[in-house]
């Protein structure tokens, strides 16, 4: 049947493997060459929604004051879209990414294996709060990750998660406050000129 103009190009999936069926490197190969958030869990993958501005934004404010904080001594900054190996068989891309230096250097792969501190801005959707709010923090918790922060624009809140125990403690943060890092001593946002940051 001849292409329909106007309608999706449905063939071109028949190209890739069936949900279930991805492996890890056919995974990498289309997440480390395509501009997109795509990640990957046992064997399927999901395409993630483009961000908005007002999300971009929030990611801007949070990524200089954590850049201005860890660089250039204690470690390195990175952003999405940038595969993080969490668990096996399982990719997420975090908004954010910060390893101490001494993690930085170990990596051998085109990708991070875990992270010292992922931050993730919670979409406008039920979807992305899901994931944000559930599935990410039970592969975060289980990928040893030391601080997880929810940085949420509908609710005006940040949480800061810090993992004890293999389990994720959390320090709430909203309207007038300030949030803090555990793991950075002395890192904090406040939490009105982050929201701010998403309305300019």
């Amino acid at each position: 049947m001849p292409p329909v103009v106007g309608q999706p190009a449905w063939d071109v999936a028949l190209l890739y493997p069936l949900q279930g069926g991805w492996s890890e490197e056919e995974y990498l190969s289309i997440a480390l060459t395509r501009n997109r958030l795509i990640e990957y869990t046992n064997g399927c993958v999901e395409v993630l929604p483009m961000p908005t501005v007002a999300h971009q934004l929030i990611v801007r404010f949070l990524l200089d004051a954590l850049r201005a904080f860890v660089e250039p001594n204690l470690g390195v900054v990175l952003f999405a879209p940038l595969p993080v190996w969490t668990v096996t068989a399982k990719y997420r891309e975090p908004d954010l990414i910060f390893h101490f230096t001494e993690s930085h250097t170990r990596r051998a792969k085109q990708y991070y294996e875990g992270a010292d501190l992922v931050m993730e801005v919670v979409s406008d959707d039920p979807a992305g709060r899901q994931r944000d709010y559930e599935t990410k923090r039970r592969d975060y918790a289980e990928a040893g990750i030391p601080e997880y922060w929810i940085v949420d624009p509908q609710q005006h809140r940040i949480a800061v998660l810090t993992l004890d125990g293999g389990r994720y403690v959390e320090h709430a943060y909203a309207h007038g406050g300030t949030a803090e890092s555990r793991l950075l001593n002395g890192f904090s946002v406040d939490v009105d000129a982050v929201f701010a940051a998403g309305r300019r």
